[in-house]
């Protein structure tokens, strides 16, 4: 049993690490959490993720219909995206989405990050998708997923950010954490001038490992033989 009290608390905390870690600006972002098969949490619009309480938070149906509306509190426009995901997704009960710099720099640049150079980037992220870009609080945004939801728990939203899914918010949200990282050591090695990806027989033991583990989500693994999806 999902305790809502406790869920709300957490997004929260996530909240102001996302914005800590200068993944948000201002009141960017979103965040949601899925309580069970019709009703979602979600965070407030106009609100830095930084300075949330328990009161903004919006618990609402996964038809758009708002459960509890407390003030001026309303819910993201972007809530469309996040809905989109549960739809596509059963597995997943919490998303995170934010503009992490690095990330949403390769976002911008039109750059996927689905290179084999940091072993924890292939077992818990696999090749992260682009999606195409879309105009934010349009249904342009979800439909741009919708392609890459079935074989990616993270994905970068060209020109925009990324989107990173999870069984709960500290797996969303962990995910967004080892995107960011990837992306940073990606964008180094670049201006070092050489990225030395992993040789292809050590991606094949680290698709072993993946399986042996049994990790929950999905990842999609570029090899020479063509994709492992996992």
């Amino acid at each position: 049993m999902i305790n809502e009290k406790e869920q709300k608390k957490l997004i929260i905390e996530i909240g102001k690490k996302l914005w800590q870690k200068g993944f948000v600006a201002s009141n960017d972002g979103n965040i949601s959490v899925r309580l069970n098969n019709e009703e979602i949490l979600t965070t407030p619009t106009g609100v830095s993720k930084g300075f949330m309480t328990e009161e903004m938070i919006i618990k609402m149906k996964l038809n758009g219909e708002i459960i509890n509306l407390n003030g001026k509190f309303k819910p993201s426009s972007e809530v469309k995206m996040h809905i989109e995901v549960y739809r596509q997704r059963p597995d997943v009960n919490a998303i995170v989405h934010s503009h992490p710099p690095y990330a949403t720099s390769f976002s911008v640049s039109g750059i996927p990050l689905n290179k084999n150079i940091l072993p924890e980037a292939v077992l818990f992220l696999g090749a992260v998708p682009l999606a195409k870009y879309g105009t934010p609080s349009t249904n342009e945004v979800p439909d741009s997923l919708v392609p890459h939801l079935k074989t990616s728990d993270a994905i970068l939203l060209e020109n925009h950010g990324s989107i990173t899914v999870g069984i709960d918010l500290i797996s969303a949200y962990h995910k967004t954490e080892t995107l960011e990282h990837f992306a940073a050591i990606y964008h180094h090695a670049i201006q070092l001038g050489n990225v030395n990806s992993i040789a292809e027989e050590k991606v094949q033991e680290l698709i072993e490992l993946r399986r042996k583990m049994n990790l929950p989500g999905k990842v999609l693994i570029k090899t020479r033989n063509g994709d492992v999806q996992l």
